[in-house]
């Protein structure tokens, strides 16, 4: 061991006559205790609601969209081909939407109505969320009794609504329901009949109240489309991969095509969130500043405490640097010692809100009813440089204080 940390050390077992230095020191270390765990719980809460949020956005829109400039894509199966193609890529499916009014004898809702391939398969997280029902009963045909008919039914294709949607309309799985459409030359409305087959719940309660799903063929239909859809939704391995694997879809279909990954949709969204955290960060650090005063406030107690000492070790030959150290290292040691009881006490905190949720949360105001926590080690190791630096940056200028001390004024006064 270094003599100077050891020296250091030593420093850190306060005499009985220096009993006020040790409390301010245990105080130093414990403000930097709190600070670092502070800070490293609200981290792992705002990145909990950050990939929450960003999780229930994902489950009903694609990673990559792919548009096409001239409207309508007429060859959705070879553009489809294409994306899968590239590395990267799980599913390439096609979409068709559009706003679309449902109505039913007493109410009605403007909604967004949603085409997709009915399979299970091909929409993995709207299978999840599904309260009701199957994605696969888009594809078939329930008959359904006429109101004045004696007996006689109709036969009605299948649609998914949110269950806020539901409760709106009145609606249950086995009703019927209108859509109507603007139709297409004469401008007179088209209505066409549905019938409720489930219900989802996504967590978000504008995506619960304003949207619905149908079969692909049945919107086309629906939109006079044809055999042409709006474009291509597609899911990646992985999320942060987005950006790059859009670029290698555009490259791989050429000119006329759009292509935009879900962090480029949701811009505005997600950097508002990130600013978000990075300002939680910043502010939280200032608790951590705050306590390296007190650090600073010691080592200046200490060096004004142990001045013979320090003439001592100047004669015996020590050199300033080796001084300086003395006090950079007892600095280093506080901090260090505050940052692990922080990081501990902030896993701890996290693990707790992770496996007890004694904290509830209005899910109309945040879609969730629990704190929801993410823990990623990279932050709780920028946390620890962060508490560190701080640390070392207080502990400099005692250090020069009692590295320019000469021993021939200690001597001379006392």
């Amino acid at each position: 061991m270094r003599y100077e940390l050891f020296i250091g050390l030593r420093y850190l077992r306060a005499k009985r006559r220096e009993a006020f230095i040790s409390l301010i020191t245990i105080i130093s270390t414990l403000g930097i205790a709190i600070g670092v765990m502070t800070l490293n719980i609200t981290l792992a809460i705002m990145t909990g609601f950050e990939e929450d949020l960003r999780d229930r956005i994902l489950g009903f829109n694609a990673h990559v969209s792919i548009w096409s400039y001239l409207g309508p894509l007429q060859n959705p199966d070879d553009v489809a081909a294409k994306a899968r193609a590239v590395p990267g890529v799980t599913t390439a499916e096609p979409f068709v939407y559009g706003q679309l009014m449902l109505t039913t004898p007493e109410h009605f809702a403007g909604v967004l109505v949603r085409g997709i391939p009915p399979s299970m398969a091909a929409n993995p997280d709207l299978a999840t969320r599904l309260r009701s029902g199957s994605i696969d009963q888009l594809d078939r045909r329930f008959a359904v009794p006429l109101q004045e008919g004696r007996g006689a039914t109709v036969e009605l294709p299948g649609i998914i609504v949110g269950d806020e949607l539901a409760t709106k309309l009145g609606v249950h799985p086995g009703d019927p329901i209108s859509v109507a459409s603007a139709g297409s030359g004469s401008g007179v409305p088209r209505i066409r009949n549905f019938v409720v087959v489930g219900e989802f719940d996504s967590g978000m309660p504008d995506y619960d109240a304003g949207l619905a799903y149908v079969s692909l063929g049945d919107a086309q239909r629906l939109y006079e489309m044809g055999d042409g859809v709006t474009g291509i939704e597609v899911k990646v391995a992985d999320l942060y991969q987005a950006n790059h694997i859009a670029r290698q879809i555009e490259r791989a279909l050429g000119s006329g095509y759009r292509v935009r990954d879900w962090m480029e949709a949701n811009q505005n969204l997600f950097s508002a969130l990130t600013l978000q955290k990075t300002v939680y960060f910043i502010v939280l650090l200032l608790i951590i500043l705050v306590a390296a005063f007190t650090v600073l406030a010691t080592l200046i107690m200490v060096v004004m405490e142990k001045r013979k000492d320090i003439a001592i070790l100047k004669s015996m030959g020590a050199p300033s640097a080796a001084i300086a150290r003395v006090f950079i290292f007892k600095g280093l040691v506080i901090g260090g010692l505050g940052t692990l009881i922080g990081n501990v006490g902030g896993y701890g905190g996290c693990w707790l809100l992770q496996h007890y949720h004694f904290i509830d949360l209005p899910k109309d105001v945040f879609f969730v009813s629990t704190v929801p926590v993410t823990v990623y080690p990279e932050y709780f190791v920028a946390v620890t440089v962060a508490a560190l630096a701080i640390c070392l940056l207080a502990t400099l200028y005692p250090a020069r204080q009692a590295a320019r001390l000469l021993p021939v004024d200690v001597i001379r006064y006392e």
